[in-house]
């Protein structure tokens, strides 16, 4: 059988063709649970482009599993968790019984994704609606948590929103680096000062002996935590 052929399905799954998904089920329902050359399901596909009826059809299939990892590890989950405006199917597959405390071939959940997307209303429903919770405290291979992911991208809900619901506040990654490291030096005066009301430790140096600090990437950075800081009474090594 030709390529073109064998992976078809995946094929059709990408593009959103429904009718020939279909059909190719008709003919062989075997082919849902078939990986391509990308070491990807159809459904991995189809929850990458955001293609709803199509991630429907393959959830009804017989003996489908919710959690079935490509190559990578990639669950669909974690595949729409990525894709901006995709909360139908992330709906659909919780609903298909999608665990959310699976983690990838990296050690990261779909909340690690969502931090980094900035996906707010996903991560609070995850974290205050789905039964269990997905957990803020699951360390990836780099040594991180989402809150690292959120700091680093600069957004403030989702720092408070982690910390409410039991994430660490001070850990170090793999290269010692403590969520307040990241928002600093990305940038992220608002974030950083989120994280110092919340009691971040100022004086914990990185691997290389840098304190958060002195990672800013500008004077203007600086300045700003600092008047912030002093503005709360916030003492802060420099």
């Amino acid at each position: 059988m030709a390529d073109e052929d064998k992976f078809a399905i995946h094929a059709a799954a990408r593009d959103g063709r429904v009718t020939a998904v279909e059909s190719l089920l008709a003919a062989n329902p075997k082919l849902a649970t078939w990986k391509d050359d990308d070491g990807r399901l159809p459904i991995h596909w189809a929850a990458s482009y955001n293609h709803h009826e199509i991630v429907s059809l393959l959830t009804q299939q017989k003996g489908f599993d919710p959690d079935v990892q490509d190559d990578l590890g990639w669950t669909p989950l974690m595949i729409a968790a990525s894709v901006k405006d995709a909360d139908k199917v992330v709906d659909l597959l919780l609903a298909r019984g999608a665990d959310v405390s699976e983690t990838n071939n990296n050690g990261q959940t779909v909340l690690h994704f969502l931090a980094s997307k900035q996906n707010l209303d996903l991560a609070r429903k995850l974290l205050e609606d789905q039964k269990p919770p997905v957990s803020t405290r699951v360390k990836d291979k780099r040594g991180q948590y989402p809150i690292h992911r959120a700091a680093a991208v600069g957004s403030v809900p989702l720092i408070n929103l982690l910390l409410k619901h039991r994430s660490p506040l001070n850990p170090s990654d793999n290269a010692g680096q403590t969520p307040l490291h990241h928002a600093v030096a990305e940038g992220h005066g608002e974030a950083a000062f989120a994280l110092l009301k919340a009691g971040a430790e100022t004086d914990k140096k990185d691997s290389d002996g840098f304190l958060p600090l002195q990672l800013a990437p500008s004077a203007d950075v600086r300045n700003y935590i600092l008047r912030k800081a002093e503005e709360e009474g916030i003492a802060i090594s420099v």
